[in-house]
């Protein structure tokens, strides 16, 4: 057993977004009574190699400093609200994060970063860790309020591991679960007919959320079928969602549902959290 084992991780680097990122993830280990794990990841020798001994050796007391003292400070601000642990690691920050995956619940992680974790959203860290994470990683971005957690469902494999991820975070939170199936504009302005492919992505919501709505049945459930874009669909409920759920990879009404287009689309631009949830691995 490590401190990581089922806790909820956070990446912490001293950034605002990364403070918004400890306040959401110290809430979610609160909600499910988990531990709360900070890590703060540097590889200061990488950044300078080919420095002389004394550089090195002020290099690292910095960085080492830095990292205790923002791992003091993080805890100082949750310690209250749910059990924490804390760790330094001398490694890159996907290399750490990644290899935590394995044991937690999930990573959390801010929209953009600093310091150990220097740009977290554009195209490092969180698209690397969401790619390629054992575990969900929820990135925290745009705003915090109340309403429906939002899933995609196209009815592949890999979207399912989505949906019970989704239903059991609108279980926990007692919220609404929007499952949402998106159909190309081709399908409904092409050579089928409207109501055909609105028959059809009725058939591929019933048949993703059955066994889940037994499972779950409290979480009180709403099916939206709409025409356009996956990416585009789920960012537009985004702008209401507290929570948007996403497959690492999917097909079929979300096809190409990937961090190149969907995910990575609602990792940037989403206007709420965004949990990415890998597929199986093989």
């Amino acid at each position: 057993m490590t401190a990581a084992d089922g806790a909820v991780v956070v990446g912490i680097d001293g950034s605002p977004e990364s403070e918004r990122a400890l306040d959401w993830a110290a809430d979610e280990a609160a909600l499910r009574d988990a531990t709360l794990h900070l890590v703060y990841a540097f590889a200061p020798l990488a950044a300078f190699k080919g420095a002389g001994l004394p550089v090195l050796r002020d290099t690292y007391s910095e960085f080492a400093g830095a990292g205790r003292r923002l791992l003091e400070e993080a805890s100082a601000m949750v310690g209250g609200r749910v059990a924490v642990t804390t760790d330094m690691l001398e490694e890159p920050p996907v290399r750490a994060l990644l290899e935590l995956s394995g044991r937690a619940r999930m990573i959390v992680l801010g929209a953009v970063g600093a310091g150990g974790f220097v740009g977290m959203l554009a195209g490092s860290t969180a698209v690397s860790v969401s790619a390629h994470a054992r575990c969900p990683v929820v990135i925290v971005r745009g705003s915090r309020r109340p309403g429906p957690v939002v899933v995609g469902v196209d009815g592949s494999q890999a979207g399912a591991r989505a949906i019970a991820a989704a239903f059991d975070e609108a279980a926990w939170r007692k919220a609404t679960l929007v499952a949402v199936h998106a159909v190309q504009d081709r399908e409904f302005l092409g050579t089928s007919r409207p109501d055909q492919a609105r028959e059809a992505g009725q058939a591929v919501l019933a048949e993703s959320l059955a066994g889940w709505q037994e499972k779950y049945p409290d979480v009180r459930v709403e099916r939206v079928i709409v025409p356009g874009r996956p990416r585009h669909q789920l960012l537009d409920h985004s702008e209401r969602a507290q929570l948007v759920v996403t497959g690492s990879r999917g097909r079929g009404g979300f096809a190409g549902l990937v961090l190149g287009s969907t995910s990575q689309a609602l990792i940037h631009h989403a206007d709420c959290p965004v949990m990415v949830v890998p597929g199986e691995r093989t």
